[in-house]
């Protein structure tokens, strides 16, 4: 393979996925479209690649015409909605403060591995099986290690969603372990819950700190504090710097992903969505910045 000399990867999250052959196209076409619309690129030229990894837990992908939150081209003109102009911003600010509070009052109380074992089990069924099944575990790091070593000597940005985050969070601290040389340029969160505190317990149990990979030259963290599984949205707060003084920043946005009208339901907000974090402008100006 002729490796390129830089390259965006992506890892995607929770949940079945559209086919492996299909779903790679649509972080791609996602990514541009953002470009296009918040920095005026006219080209359809970006070096990426991607780990799927669905198949491990589900016997089928979702068929793309069940899929009730595609990706689509959205038919809007001029940027995507910025955190900064946003007019939502102090409701959304007031709204997950209540939340925040509520999520600490719960960790203090009531105990970290309990409430963080509740949330898993219930809502975050993929994660809970990460952590519980060995095989999965170390088969799903396999293929993202695999991945980072066919560009080892190239420029990458690793962007991780929602569980995707976790799984190259744990590979970068392995590969920092096992091939110290290796370097990735930029590590990106989106949809993130490594803020959650069950999650940074299995960290601890794993490693000596909770701290930024010792491999990664800047990590960036976006999530729009309306996304539940993103909830403790300001990682800053809890993951020191690595030995270069590399610390994670966070940076807010405002995810518009809504499902298409001709699906049922349509025109549903969904925080949380791949595709809807993937075309935001602050996104976008790092991906501009990068390739």
């Amino acid at each position: 393979m002729l490796v390129p000399p830089s390259v965006i990867i992506g890892i995607h999250g929770l949940a079945n996925k559209p086919p492996a052959a299909d779903k790679p196209g649509f972080w791609k076409k996602a990514l541009i479209e953002g470009l296009k619309r918040n920095c005026g690129k006219t080209t359809d030229d970006l070096s990426f690649d991607f780990v799927y990894w669905a198949d491990l837990r589900y016997p089928a992908p979702i068929a793309l015409a069940d899929n009730p939150e595609p990706y689509y081209e959205d038919t809007g003109s001029g940027p995507f909605p910025s955190y900064q102009a946003s007019k939502f911003v102090e409701i959304i600010n007031k709204a997950t403060e209540i939340a925040g509070t509520e999520v600490n009052f719960l960790d203090v109380h009531t105990g970290v591995t309990s409430v963080g074992d509740f949330v898993l089990e219930r809502e975050l069924k993929d994660l809970a099986a990460y952590y519980a099944d060995p095989k999965f575990r170390e088969t799903v790091r396999g293929r993202l290690t695999e991945k980072l070593k066919e560009y080892k000597g190239s420029r990458v940005m690793l962007i991780g969603h929602s569980m995707g985050s976790i799984i190259a969070y744990d590979v970068l601290r392995l590969l920092g372990v096992d091939d110290p040389q290796f370097r990735l340029d930029h590590f990106v969160t989106i949809g993130s819950p490594l803020g959650m505190p069950h999650v940074k317990y299995k960290i601890s149990q794993e490693n000596d700190l909770v701290r930024t990979p010792s491999i990664v030259g800047r990590w960036t963290n976006f999530a729009d504090r309306r996304d539940v599984v993103a909830i403790e949205a300001k990682l800053g707060d809890d993951y020191e710097p690595n030995d270069q003084g590399v610390k994670v920043a966070d940076v807010p946005l405002i995810n518009a992903y809504r499902s298409p009208l001709d699906r049922d339901p349509p025109n549903k907000p969904n925080y949380h969505k791949s595709y809807g974090y993937l075309r935001t402008p602050e996104l976008s100006n790092v991906v501009r910045a990068f390739s």
